[in-house]
């Protein structure tokens, strides 16, 4: 019997029009654009405006983008799966109002919540789907409205998140492409390191959790981007060697946009030229879920069909992992 892959046929992807810049961040805390750029790598980030908008909002326009590049109809679609921290509500889900706003009415899907690394949990879960044969087109969206939970006070996080959203369409294939492998990582002992307290089943909102500023990302960031280091860099490393490759054997790093500094590391480790690193974290921070995604919607048209693609992320949790896909079509 003939090996089914799930293979990406179409990538869409949205970013807000506002532009926060580093110098504008200047007017709001005690920071400059020489210490972001050096630290982060980061010029500015989007910022999505206006009451009522959440997540989805971000997440419908990407879709849409998705729906009319491959020129399909939405009814066609079996499942959207929405990766983000950032829902529009408490339910229903942002994958719920997607479906309707798209017009999917034959879809059904969720949200599925792992911080950064939220896009490789939902796109390797998306392709069980495909690979099972139950289903033949799913849509795996990464999408997040950092700066909803952001604390515009604190340096420490307002200098790195952005808001934006990507989708891939997943179909099957029996061609040599698509998804090969993938390694998921996660350890609850991070917590203490990045999450947001407030808000939960734990700690449910009241006056004095927003009088505590329990509602906003807190992160101890020395400790992130030790552990983001190590993390992103050995299941890096791990993937190749588990499918006997190299760098010499990768075409493209697409890694989560989080810090210049960890993608280098990553890349170094696997043993990469600069040039075989897809980067766009100047232009948009930390998108969080939407990194990965909004990375192969900018450089679609640069990666070709057999391309060998390796993606790596680490968030918060902590969650981490690597994907092996070969691309399955030119632009």
């Amino acid at each position: 019997m003939t090996k089914i892959a799930a293979a990406i046929t179409a990538v869409g992807g949205y970013v807000p029009d506002y532009i926060l810049s580093n110098k504008e961040l200047e007017k709001m805390v005690d920071t400059t654009d020489e210490w972001i750029l050096t630290r982060t790598g980061i010029k500015e980030r989007r910022i999505l405006k206006g009451e009522g908008k959440g997540t989805s909002v971000m997440c419908i326009e990407a879709v849409k983008r998705l729906l009319e590049k491959r020129n399909i109809s939405p009814m066609e679609i079996d499942m959207i799966i929405v990766a983000t921290v950032t829902p529009d509500y408490e339910f229903p889900s942002t994958s719920n109002i997607v479906c309707d706003q798209v017009g999917a009415k034959n879809a059904w899907g969720y949200d599925l919540s792992a911080a950064c690394s939220g896009f490789l949990y939902a796109l390797a879960t998306g392709a069980q789907f495909i690979e099972t044969g139950r289903y033949k087109k799913v849509i795996v969206v990464g999408g997040d409205k950092m700066s909803s939970i952001i604390d515009y006070t604190d340096r420490s996080t307002c200098i790195i998140f952005g808001d934006g959203a990507g989708a891939v369409l997943l179909e099957p294939t029996t061609e040599d492409v698509g998804m090969k492998d993938f390694i998921l990582r996660a350890d609850g002992s991070g917590i203490k390191h990045l999450f947001m307290k407030g808000g939960g089943s734990a700690y449910p909102s009241s006056q004095e959790t927003i009088d505590r500023r329990e509602h906003y990302v807190y992160q101890e960031g020395q400790a992130v981007f030790k552990h983001a280091v190590t993390g992103m860099a050995d299941v890096s490393a791990e993937i190749l060697e588990k499918n006997k490759m190299t760098g010499k054997d990768v075409q493209w790093l697409v890694a989560h946009q989080a810090n210049k500094r960890i993608i280098d590391a990553t890349a170094e480790r696997m043993q990469l030229k600069p040039e075989q690193v897809l980067m766009n974290i100047e232009r948009y921070g930390n998108t969080t879920a939407g990194t990965i995604p909004l990375l192969l919607w900018d450089y679609e048209k640069q990666i070709k069909k057999g391309d060998n693609l390796i993606l790596s992320a680490f968030g918060g949790g902590f969650t981490w992992g690597a994907i092996y896909l070969k691309w399955a079509y030119n632009s």
